[in-house]
């Protein structure tokens, strides 16, 4: 279901109600948050269980760096010789993009990094996928504990449109919610704003432009890049991310 507002929402919410019976439940939206980590790291992931019989060995060293935005993740082999045998180190990287994917601070995924792997061992009777999987999710956490993660958020490309007599309280609103206004021109006769502005500051907006232009403004928004979130604000989202339960523990013994 969408809507123009929040009032058209709520008007189609209530039509469910009382015309079919259907109750609907509210939420916010949520923000597509993501982590990234901003400095440079080796670390090693070694994994070793015994318990009787067959036991389970994997062994990997690997340097962690942070990629420009937008680049995603990228795998580098660097191994030369036996140290970790061709077919164990596909797994090692597939450990490490699962544990990515929970994040390192708030349960995001965490994205714009690179990981090469430098060296490890193994066990010829006692290591096999398994084991390599689970030594790569042990280096991911050994580097997040060390290369500074941060939050990243999502910043939108906004177009404001609006009574040109109102486009001084527009912008002004605009910087109350850490955009930056990158320019206005005018169409017709209404006067065009434009902005780069984080999601999380836009959910409210529709009611806010309707107060401050007597529902005669409109706007559309569509996503631009992502940013690091300011430092007070991340502490913020971290703690609600813990409320919520998505800060996920990993179990050691895997």
């Amino acid at each position: 279901m969408s809507g123009s507002g929040q009032l058209h929402i709520e008007t189609v919410v209530d039509k469910l109600k009382n015309r079919y019976h259907v109750e609907v439940a509210l939420h916010p939206p949520k923000v597509p948050y993501k982590e990234t980590i901003t400095g440079t790291v080796e670390v090693q992931g070694r994994h070793k269980k015994q318990s009787g019989g067959r036991g389970q060995f994997g062994d990997c060293k690997c340097v962690f760096e942070p990629l420009e935005r937008g680049k995603g993740f990228e795998w580098v082999d660097k191994i030369f010789g036996g140290a970790v045998p061709q077919n164990f180190r596909p797994a090692i990287e597939k450990g490490i993009v699962e544990a990515a994917q929970s994040g390192a601070i708030a349960g995001y995924p965490l994205v714009d990094f690179k990981v090469t792997l430098v060296d490890g061992s193994y066990h010829t009777v006692d290591s096999d996928e398994h084991s390599f999987r689970a030594a790569g999710r042990k280096a991911f956490r050994n580097a997040i504990e060390k290369a500074r993660p941060t939050l990243l958020e999502p910043m939108m490309d906004v177009e404001v449109f609006c009574p040109i007599e109102v486009s001084g309280d527009i912008m002004g609103d605009l910087n109350s919610r850490r955009g930056r206004v990158a320019g206005m021109d005018m169409r017709g006769k209404q006067q065009v704003i434009k902005a780069q502005v984080p999601l999380s500051e836009m959910l409210d907006y529709q009611s806010k432009l309707n107060s401050v232009t007597q529902a005669r403004g409109s706007y559309h928004m569509q996503f631009s890049h992502y940013d690091p979130l300011p430092g007070n604000l991340s502490a913020k989202v971290i703690e609600e991310a813990r409320a919520a339960g998505r800060i996920r523990v990993h179990d050691e013994e895997e």
